[in-house]
């Protein structure tokens, strides 16, 4: 077979080949239904108008042809719809990696402080957090990903999905003060575990089985003084899950050498939530240490490969029913016309 004939043949394909097998039907049917025996009809009084018009058997016998020809497109148009032919479209392997991965982001008011640098300017945590959160996002494609974002009150802002844009969107368009001020880090690392955690079995009521591919990755500036749980309590519950969990200790001071400050990252914490659920946790005091954090823990949850590209497909079968409808059409003007 040339070459160019089987790529024809491969960028077809049908949805009901079966259906195909229809197309002699009638052949079968006309051979097969008993004739006719002669004598058996009855008499017919004819006007005298139409045996003169019967009398051009040109003319009649063309229109005879042109008929056949509509009832055969017509049939063969109907059994080209039925079996659904189908455009196979190319598609690009797209990366895969099966892992689930829930930001939970600190929005309390220290998230405005001014001592971090991005393009030689000082600006505040949030929008150096935004600036690497969103790259970091964007280049975790084949992952589900979704945002809990927590002051005072957690909510979840991107419920975990493969649109890494659209999640990527949602953090940028987070605003300090939207869920308060104070630092509710246990209640916000519980609302991210409730939302990776299998919903409860029909049958038994109970929750699936721990998934080892499901991801905290856990960011603030502060210590626990908000909410009704504490981040040990919750890290808890995550290794039990089989949720591991990242954390990240944000900006210059934590309560080891505070000094007097307030509102400074208790690292310790953060670092027992890591070390008790298989996590890591990292202490970043510049835009440097962000984005190294970021590209760690991309190399850590790395493991993304090609999945198998899925053919897509579109459909075809309204072009012969549009035939139908035309040849259909073009036989009801004949029998009027005649």
């Amino acid at each position: 077979m040339p070459n160019w004939l089987t790529a024809l043949a491969s960028a077809f394909d049908f949805a009901s080949p079966y259906a195909l097998l229809l197309l002699p039907l009638p052949l079968l049917a006309a051979r097969l239904m008993p004739s006719e025996r002669v004598g058996s009809s009855g008499a017919l009084r004819v006007p005298a108008s139409l045996v003169a018009a019967a009398a051009r058997g040109d003319s009649v016998a063309a229109r005879g042809r042109g008929r056949a020809v509509l009832v055969w497109t017509l049939w063969a148009a109907l059994v080209a719809a039925l079996a659904g032919p189908r455009l196979v479209l190319p598609a690009t392997a797209l990366p895969a990696s099966g892992r689930e991965i829930m930001l939970v982001m600190d929005l309390s008011g220290s998230m405005e402080r001014r001592d971090f640098f991005l393009d030689g300017q000082t600006v505040n945590r949030l929008t150096a957090v935004k600036r690497v959160g969103t790259d970091f996002i964007r280049r975790r494609a084949g992952d589900r990903i979704g945002i809990v974002i927590f002051a005072n009150e957690s909510y979840v802002a991107a419920s975990p999905s493969f649109d890494t844009a659209t999640v990527a969107r949602a953090l940028d368009e987070a605003t300090i003060g939207l869920v308060g001020r104070s630092t509710g880090i246990g209640d916000g690392l519980g609302l991210a575990l409730k939302r990776l955690t299998p919903p409860p079995s029909a049958e038994t009521g109970e929750a699936g089985p721990p998934v080892t591919d499901k991801v905290v990755i856990l960011m603030t500036d502060g210590a626990n003084n908000a909410g009704q749980t504490t981040p040990r309590d919750v890290a808890g519950l995550a290794k039990e899950l089989g949720v591991r969990v990242h954390t990240i200790a944000l900006g210059p001071r934590d309560l080891s050498n505070a000094d007097g400050e307030q509102d400074v990252v208790d690292t310790e914490t953060l670092r027992e939530v890591a070390d008790l659920t298989g996590g890591r946790m990292f202490r970043v005091k510049t835009t440097d240490d962000l984005v190294a954090m970021a590209d760690a823990i991309d190399e850590i949850e790395g493991g993304r490969a090609k999945a198998p590209p899925l053919p897509l497909r579109k459909d075809l079968w309204p072009w012969p029913a549009a035939l139908g409808f035309l040849c259909a059409a073009g036989l009801l003007a004949a029998r009027r016309i005649a």
